[in-house]
């Protein structure tokens, strides 16, 4: 029965794709998109557009992660520093990170620096804000239990701050990383000359839209794959959080 709750939806919305298709040049069957994805990406696509793609995301999302806990922790623990940085952050938050993409070619140049920079621009945003309020959040009693046990330094760092802030921090993650997928595909639309999302501009460019299509269902099964992976990940980081069978959900 779970099978068939999860299936039910992706049919429907494929059988209604069918029926429709046909109908337009710019909407191909899903046969046509289906065999347009195994000759496009089973290919040296996959080796050249694909794979580097998701290592700069990967690459932009680590560096995002690390900035963001590294900043927002302190941040959080301390209120003057809140207080002082406050108005800068929220500043650049506001800023659309897609709007940054030329001065950082500028910056940065047209190469896979540029790309993984205009990545941890966006993603670096709900990081830090989560971690904030994560860390704003901590019980007071627990830490004023820590202190009368003389818990201090790395050791309150790890066992009461980033453990009690943990489940935003992951909130803030898993929000990063489909701004992560998002920006990726812009930074390769920028004077790109690889990656999928100058592939799919170039198929579009060109009027293959099969391949076109193709390139956007690549781009929702990585996202779909990735999401899956991170659940797995934050239920075994979070265990404690959600009951003790979360790890091996």
């Amino acid at each position: 029965m779970k099978a068939v709750r999860l299936l039910a939806l992706p049919v429907l919305l494929v059988l209604v794709w069918w029926a429709v298709s046909g109908s337009s040049f710019y909407l191909p069957s899903p046969a046509a998109v289906g065999r347009a994805f195994a000759e496009t990406w089973f290919s040296e696509r996959l080796v050249d557009d694909v794979l580097p793609s998701v290592g700069r995301l990967l690459a932009g999302y680590a560096v995002a992660g690390l900035l963001g806990v590294a900043l927002g922790v302190p941040i959080g623990l301390s209120r003057r520093l809140r207080a002082t940085l406050e108005p800068v952050l929220e500043f650049f938050r506001a800023i659309p990170p897609p709007v940054l993409v030329p001065l950082i070619m500028l910056l940065a140049g047209i190469d896979t620096p540029m790309k993984v920079l205009v990545i941890v621009s966006g993603c670096l945003w709900p990081i830090l804000l989560n971690t904030v309020e994560g860390v704003r959040a901590l019980d007071e009693v627990l830490a004023d239990t820590c202190r009368m046990y003389g818990i201090r330094g790395a050791s309150r760092m790890r066992r009461f701050v980033l453990r009690g802030a943990s489940p935003q921090i992951m909130t803030g993650l898993r929000q990063a990383l489909s701004i992560g997928i998002i920006l990726m595909v812009i930074s390769e639309m920028f004077a790109s000359s690889s990656g999928l999302g100058f592939t799919i501009v170039l198929f579009q460019r060109q009027f293959q839209i099969a391949e076109m299509w193709s390139g956007i269902l690549l781009l929702g099964l990585l996202g779909l794959g990735l999401s899956l992976l991170f659940r797995r990940v934050e239920r075994r980081v979070l265990a404690w959080y959600y009951g003790s069978g979360a790890a091996r959900a």
